[in-house]
């Protein structure tokens, strides 16, 4: 482990924007957050993770690593081992109940920022307005910790339901839904400067805020309704800000601001199961695992397991996608660090995603390209069908603009943008830096507070089959990786 820092703050406070892309963060709709970036270091390079998608986003910003640490490889994904009968969908809080007592409380499967903070005698508190796994996934020993979670799904979404109904009898009942959530995020924020702030006064509090990413899914990532949802958020964030200014000790508090991804707009989708199911593939996309062959999960990214049968199959099917027109990326279990095991395809251990148990057979991305959507914003991709319309927001590969996020880390130098290698698995590393304790063993990232020990390396990495070619670029620094983009 490494030496612990000297402590440069008594308290951090997070503010996570789910789904927000740095280049919607401007004066006119995120004043607030252009409020911090004044007196912080904006990281304009930031990053998610693979697959850029949220609930495996939380995980590898509590776990400080990615899901080849941790474990948690999708949004979704057939985890025969816990739940041998469907697919594990990590937002449904009944499953995850499942697949914990299976392993025995550590379904995420290595130490988080708040394991940490426990163990140093310090508190964690967190406000979630996204889905319940998302609320687990950021703190998953929240009861065994001695924490507290609050869910706006209520006492059943949450490992602490005190923590709801201190809230409700402080505040009044949980707002009713609607779209875009502008109730949730303002009754989010009324938690934090209400109950936790002042009189939980915990070491660290995070408040996550489920826009502007749900109204970019059904509503377009430039419509009104998703630009209204973006103001609240920044709104609620900013009466965050006002608290923490009106305290005597308000230069002992640091305040980050960050997403977990960004998003892209929807071009096309693809049958492409169904048309996998013509070419003669046994293979199932639904959620109650039947007879088939293989079984799948998708979106703009998806993966394929064998279920059982002949282990050819897998190459079978990996050659077939890598003949798809709309197919960009193809990965198997490593071989070398940067070819997978079949043919043609890229590791999923170089993309961060290979965790030794729990890694599919095949990892596929839909194409995608910086073309401007409806509303002029960059970025179209393809997705399998799903519930969201067609022109709305998606996320889960690695587009530019479903990697890069915001990270913002208040009080650090006034004004600062920095172009250093940074992403989500850095957050928790730097709240443990500033609060003078040492990272878990586990984690990857590293405190952004301090300087980075090396210099940057930017590498691309490829592969093909026939006139299938595709490529990833990456960047290194202080044993990270984070992923640029990549393309064909």
């Amino acid at each position: 482990m490494s030496r612990p820092d000297q402590p440069t703050a008594d308290r951090v406070v997070i503010a996570v924007f789910d789904g927000l892309r740095p280049d919607l963060v401007t004066p006119e709709l995120t004043p607030n957050i252009m409020r911090l970036a004044a007196r912080g270091t904006w990281f304009r390079q930031a990053r998610s993770v693979f697959p850029s998608v949220t609930r495996v986003a939380t995980s590898s910003i509590a776990a400080g690593a990615p899901p080849i640490v941790h474990g948690i490889v999708g949004n979704a994904f057939y985890h025969r081992a816990a739940i041998a009968d469907r697919m594990f969908d990590t937002s449904d809080a009944a499953l995850i109940r499942r697949a914990e007592a299976h392993h025995d409380g550590r379904l995420l499967a290595a130490d988080t920022f708040g394991d940490v903070l426990a163990r140093a005698g310090k508190r964690l508190a967190v406000v979630h307005t996204g889905s319940a796994g998302s609320a687990h996934f950021i703190n998953p020993r929240a009861r065994a910790n001695g924490h507290w979670t609050f869910s706006m799904h209520g006492a059943g979404a949450t490992q602490t339901p005190e923590a709801v109904e201190q809230a409700i009898e402080r505040l009044g009942p949980l707002p009713e839904r609607e779209l875009p959530r502008l109730q949730e995020v303002a009754y989010g924020g009324r938690v934090m400067t209400d109950l936790v702030l002042p009189e939980l006064q915990p070491d660290v509090a995070l408040i996550w805020f489920n826009e502007p990413d749900t109204t970019f899914h059904y509503r377009g990532l430039g419509s009104p309704d998703a630009m209204a949802g973006l103001r609240e958020a920044d709104k609620a964030f900013g009466t965050i800000l006002d608290w923490v200014e009106a305290q005597l000790d308000s230069e002992r508090i640091t305040v980050i601001a960050a997403s977990d991804h960004g998003q892209i707009s929807t071009g096309s989708v693809e049958p492409l199961f169904e048309t996998a199911q013509k070419a003669g593939f046994d293979l199932s996309a639904a959620k109650v695992i039947d007879g088939a062959t293989l079984v799948a999960t998708g979106g703009m990214s998806g993966e394929i397991r064998l279920r059982e049968g002949d282990p050819a199959e897998v190459a079978r099917i990996a050659d077939w996608l890598m003949q798809q027109p709309a197919i960009g990326h193809v990965f198997s279990r490593d071989r070398n660090g940067v070819e997978g095991e079949v043919a043609g395809t890229l590791s999923l251990a170089l993309m961060g995603t290979g965790h030794a148990e729990r890694q599919p057979e095949l990892m596929f991305i839909l194409k995608s390209s910086l073309d401007q959507d409806q509303y002029g914003l960059p970025g179209l991709g393809a997705m399998t069908p799903g519930d969201v319309p067609l022109g709305g927001g998606m996320h889960g590969g690695i587009n530019p603009h479903e990697l890069n996020t915001v990270l913002i880390l208040g009080g650090s130098e006034a004004g600062a943008v920095s172009q250093e290698p940074a992403g989500i698995i850095d957050i928790g590393p730097t709240v443990l830096g500033l609060l003078g304790l040492a990272p878990a063993t586990s984690m990857v990232g590293r405190n952004l507070a301090q300087p980075a020990r090396e210099e940057a390396r930017v590498v691309r990495h490829s592969a093909g089959a026939g006139a299938f070619a595709q490529h990833v670029d990456v960047v290194e620094q202080d044993g990270r990786r984070f992923i640029l983009g990549g393309g064909q």
